[in-house]
C-alpha cells in the first residue's frame, strides 16, 4: 500500500472543482479544504474526510481513496444544495486528473448522503468518490 500520493490526489480534487465554470457559477469561489475563518459562505463545498484501503499489486504500490466532498448550505430546501452536488459530480466522475505524484486510474462516484444539521437550519450533502491510484513514485 501507499499513502504517498494521497496529498497529490487532494490537490488535483481541489483544482478540478476551483476550476469548474458550472460549479463557480453556484458557489463562486467557495470551495474549502478548510473552511476559512469567520462566517461561513451561504453555499460552499468542502473537501471531507478520506478512507484509504490497500490496492497495490505486482506491478507496484497502489491504494484505493474513498474521497468525500460535502455541499453545505443555508437555503431553506435542499435545491441549491443538490445543484452544487450534482455540479461536483459532474465535475469529479470520470474526471482524468494529472497527479504531481502516482497515477490516477479511475475516479468515479460512489454514493451520496443529504442531511439536515444544525437543528435543521442547515443542508449538507456529502458525496463520496472512489479513486483508485498507481503509486509509482
Amino acid at each position: 500500500m501507499s499513502y504517498g500520493a494521497a496529498a497529490a490526489l487532494q490537490a488535483a480534487i481541489f483544482e478540478r472543482l476551483a476550476g469548474d465554470a458550472a460549479l463557480a457559477a453556484l458557489v463562486g469561489d467557495a470551495i474549502h479544504d478548510a473552511l476559512p475563518k469567520g462566517r461561513a459562505p451561504d453555499l460552499y463545498v468542502t473537501l471531507g474526510p478520506e478512507e484509504v484501503r490497500e490496492r497495490g499489486d505486482i506491478s507496484g504500490a497502489g491504494a484505493e481513496h474513498r474521497v468525500t466532498v460535502s455541499v453545505v448550505s443555508d437555503a431553506a430546501g435542499f435545491l441549491a444544495a443538490k445543484q452544487a452536488a450534482g455540479a461536483v459530480s459532474d465535475a469529479l466522475h470520470g474526471a482524468a486528473l494529472t497527479l504531481a505524484r502516482g497515477r490516477l486510474v479511475a475516479l468515479t462516484f460512489l454514493r451520496a448522503r443529504a442531511v439536515r444539521t444544525g437543528a435543521g437550519q442547515r443542508r449538507r450533502i456529502d458525496l463520496t468518490f472512489r479513486a483508485r491510484v498507481d503509486d509509482g513514485t
